[in-house]
């Protein structure tokens, strides 16, 4: 088998099992309407890379699902988006922006991005460097994981609260969870204050495993021209892992490289991209 085939096959098994519910945590959203395909459109054998579809690995992603209709040109979209995902993007203010719309910090640029097939709005991060200055809701912070306030989400242990690491962005210079939560819901960011962070299912949802694993310095196998800003990195769910025992000092992160979950300890550093809806 060559190098990665093997990868890629898994990758996309893997993906599916999840999704059906492998991943176990407490509490956590649920989808508001459907789940988004994988982004996987080659289709492969023991050996690598083939086409059509061989009968000896049959019902691959590349020839069923969103992406292949997608591909066929026969896939309605309430917005845009890469292969079979559908976005639009929301402003500072709440309204409905066209694709080509720009990001920014005015009531009228875009900040959120729309998923209208999960039914879910997310925080799209800022590289602030290109404003002159690095702010709340910039790419580069990382956090702890804290959560004293859902205790039959957080296992008993809310988590550390956390240090600067975000640049003063935060209260008291605490840079956690929680306390990013709360900042965001007060900015009424893209009108609404019922931002939260995602679980382990929704972070998925955005991942396209149909492009290469990045680099470290590339951004993240997602539809870039909807999340610019995700970078290849561990983002926080909202999960505790619950077969920890007995301090329940882990939670559940993602990797937008790989498109892996895994554990993580509360006190460690992680990135942070909200979500909103699907509960």
């Amino acid at each position: 088998m060559k190098r990665g085939s093997g990868r890629r096959w898994w990758r996309q098994c893997w993906r599916a099992g999840l999704l059906a519910g492998m991943v176990v945590g407490l509490g956590g959203a649920v989808f508001a309407t459907g789940l988004n395909d994988t982004g996987q459109t080659t289709c492969y054998d023991d050996t690598g890379a083939v086409s059509p579809e061989p009968i000896t690995h049959p019902r691959q992603d590349c020839t069923v699902g969103r992406d292949a209709a997608a591909a066929a040109g026969v896939l309605p979209k309430t917005g845009a988006g890469s292969k079979g995902f559908d976005y639009t993007k929301i402003a500072n203010n709440g309204s409905v922006l066209p694709a080509n719309a720009t990001l920014g910090p005015n009531p009228d640029q875009w900040a959120c991005t729309r998923d209208n097939l999960t039914g879910l709005t997310w925080e799209v991060k800022t590289d602030d460097v290109s404003f002159g200055y690095r702010g709340l809701r910039d790419k580069g912070w990382i956090y702890t994981w804290y959560d004293d306030i859902h205790t039959d989400n957080n296992g008993g242990y809310p988590g550390v609260k956390g240090s600067n690491t975000c640049n003063g962005t935060l209260p008291n210079n605490e840079c956690n969870t929680q306390a990013y939560v709360a900042a965001v819901n007060a900015a009424d960011l893209c009108g609404h204050s019922d931002w939260r962070v995602p679980n382990v299912k929704e972070l998925q949802g955005l991942m396209d495993y149909g492009i290469s694993r990045p680099d470290s310095t590339s951004s993240a196998s997602v539809d870039s021209a909807y999340f610019p800003n995700t970078v290849v990195s561990f983002y926080w769910s909202s999960l505790t892992i619950a077969n920890l025992l007995p301090t329940k000092d882990y939670a559940w992160i993602f990797e937008f490289g790989y498109g892996s979950a895994s554990e993580q300890r509360k006190a460690n550093y992680a990135a942070v991209q909200l979500v909103r809806g699907g509960q």
